[in-house]
Formats: C-alpha cells, structure tokens, sequence
C-alpha cells in the first residue's frame, strides 16, 4: 500500500487523478443512474523513473474492492483472457504497462504488431457503457501513440502527465527516500539544487547512496555536507 503522502507529484496533478480516477469511481452508481458510461481509459505519461508505476500501487490501494490486472507488452498476447479475468471480477483495473510498445503510430509497426493494437482496441471497444472496469495504461513515449487510441473518446478519455520532480518535488523526494537519516537543511538543499531535471528514481538511488557512505565512513545516520 502507497500512502497519498508518499505519491509526490504536483498538486495539478493529483486533483486529475483524484478526479478522474478515485472521484470518478466513487459517483459510479450515480453516473450509471444518470445514463453515463461507467467504464473509462487514462494515460499515464513522462519519462521513464517519473513514479508513474508507483502511482498506480497508490490507485490500487484505493480502490475499494477492486481487482488489478497488470499487463505488460510481453502478455498483452494474452489480452482476451485478462479482459475475461476483468468482466468476472470487475470492479477492475486493467493496466497496460508501457503501451507504447504495443500501440505505436500504424506508419512504424509491422503485421504482428497491428495485430495486437487492433486486439487492445478491439477489447476496449467490446466493453458494456456499464461495465466497472478501468483502463489505465502507461507510456514514456506519448507523441509516438496511434491515434486511434490516444485520440480517441472512450478509449482515452484523459492523458495525465507525470512529470520530473519541481524544487518542491525534489525536497519531498529527498526526505521521503532519506527519511532513515539524519540530513542537515544545508544538504538538503544543496541535493535539490544539483538534482535538478533528475527523476524521482534517480533521487531514490542518491540517498541509498547517500546512507551507504555514511555506513562505510562512521556508521551512523547522521550526513552532513560539507
């Protein structure tokens, strides 16, 4: 389980993912009342390390009830079958790692490569308006996306950007992933400062690193700069 605190994004970002996502899924019996769709596509993008898999241990622990389907391009083969896992236990959500690889503009795929495009549309396409059944799929190529399914309502109906840790970020990430140690204010912000355009995975490796040396020069938890 990911706690909200432990997910730093940008505010921006999370009330998009609260609204579209958590919000969404909890005004589902209204919605499905009022004669709206209940089924919905999000993407996920930005570089690679930017939390995007981490975000979605967050969604997924705050999910009541839900089942996650996890997908990768190496089983996306095997789409039908999650779809089925996914109808059975729905509420679901169905994420597709990396759909890039999967999904590229027609112009750059090959014969098997559409083949398994046309599969995942076609498994979007095939579900009820009412089906409880969310698709969050993730990407850290977006401009290289079909159309057909980046542009498209209903399949995708809203892109949220991941982005590269801000000073605030890279300050939250610093204490968050050094959070055993004791860091003076001076290395703090001396490592948001020289991290900057760094991703969120990148700073989590600094401050192993970081806890290392400590050990190997003293033992202890306590890194200063200097």
């Amino acid at each position: 389980s990911v706690e909200r605190a432990n997910v730093i994004l940008p505010e921006t970002t999370l009330k998009l993912l609260d609204r579209n996502i958590l919000n969404f899924v909890e005004h589902r019996a209204r919605l499905r009342q009022l004669g709206q769709s209940t089924r919905k596509g999000i993407l996920l993008y930005g570089p690679p390390g930017t939390g995007k898999t981490h975000t979605i241990r967050y969604l997924a622990g705050h999910l009541p009830g839900h089942t996650t389907l996890i997908i990768t391009a190496a089983q996306v083969e095997l789409l039908g079958t999650y779809m089925n896992l996914a109808r059975l236990l729905q509420p679901a959500m169905v994420v597709i790692e990396d759909v890039d690889l999967i999904a590229r503009d027609r112009e750059m795929m090959g014969p098997c490569e559409e083949s398994l495009l046309n599969k995942l549309l076609n498994e979007m396409d095939g579900l009820k308006e009412d089906a409880d059944i969310l698709f969050v799929l993730t990407t850290n190529r977006p401009e290289q996306l079909e159309g057909a399914l980046a542009n498209r309502p209903g399949r995708i109906d809203q892109a949220i950007e991941i982005p590269l840790p801000d000073d605030v970020g890279r300050t939250k990430l610093v204490q968050l992933y050094g959070r055993g140690l004791r860091l003076d204010e001076a290395l703090i912000n001396e490592a948001v400062r020289r991290t900057r355009g760094v991703s969120a995975a990148f700073i989590k490796e600094l401050m192993r690193r970081t806890a290392q040396a400590g050990i190997g020069r003293d033992g202890g938890a306590a890194i200063k700069s200097t």
